[in-house]
């Protein structure tokens, strides 16, 4: 959902960050957070204020005294705000697109913010068409062994109905890869290079040795 947005100037240059390790959002995903420290309770207040962009971007390293951040990140727009009883947001960032950090900027603001270029993303403000080079059965086997070695389930109905796009979007966001994977997936420059990367990430773990991890039921 582009709420209005049709090219990349339309975007704000620039945006609030929201680092957070091993999380990506992609165009038209949404992801919920919840949302408990001061600086980014600052951060929603501000953006629930104006146009309701926030950037979610993976930081690279730890402290020093910031972590580095890394080069690409997901604009989304909150789309669902609630405030708990004790003080915390849970918010739905709905993606929007992905962005180039230029730089970032000195701010008197708690959060961070960064100089956002969406010109090299601009076919994420339009939903892709066609999918027809999709090999659904191809991918589905591919996750169905992802799946099995990691003990987790899925509402398979769900998948085989599922646009392309949703599917593997939704798929990208929530399985439990690691951060420089996970940007892999973000950074795919078409929908078509995901699916292969998705794909080549979930058949790379499918033949590696072990019990996989706990069972988990992924929503």
């Amino acid at each position: 959902m582009a709420q209005g947005y049709v090219k990349a100037v339309d975007l704000p240059q620039v945006i609030p960050v929201f680092p957070l390790p091993g999380s990506i959002l992609l165009p038209r995903g949404q992801l919920p957070l919840n949302i408990f420290e001061p600086r980014y309770l600052n951060m929603i207040d501000d953006a629930m204020a104006g146009d309701r962009i926030i950037g979610l971007i993976q930081p690279v390293g730890g402290p020093r005294p910031l972590p580095s951040l890394s080069a690409v990140g997901c604009a989304g727009r909150i789309t669902s705000f609630a405030e708990t009883s004790d003080g915390r947001y849970l918010v739905t960032l709905t993606g929007v697109a992905r962005f180039r950090v230029a730089s970032e900027l000195p701010t008197q603001t708690p959060y961070r913010q960064v100089r956002a270029i969406f010109a090299p993303f601009e076919a994420d403000l339009t939903a892709p068409t066609g999918g027809e080079g999709f090999q659904r059965e191809t991918f589905l086997a591919a996750l169905r062994a992802y799946l099995e070695r990691r003990q987790l389930e899925i509402d398979w109905e769900t998948a085989e109905a599922a646009p392309q796009e949703a599917l593997v979007n939704s798929l990208s966001m929530a399985l439990p890869f690691e951060g420089p994977e996970k940007q892999a997936l973000l950074e795919s420059l078409s929908l078509d290079d995901r699916v292969a990367v998705l794909t080549a990430l979930m058949r790379i773990d499918a033949a590696e040795p072990g019990d996989g991890d706990s069972p988990t039921a992924m929503q």
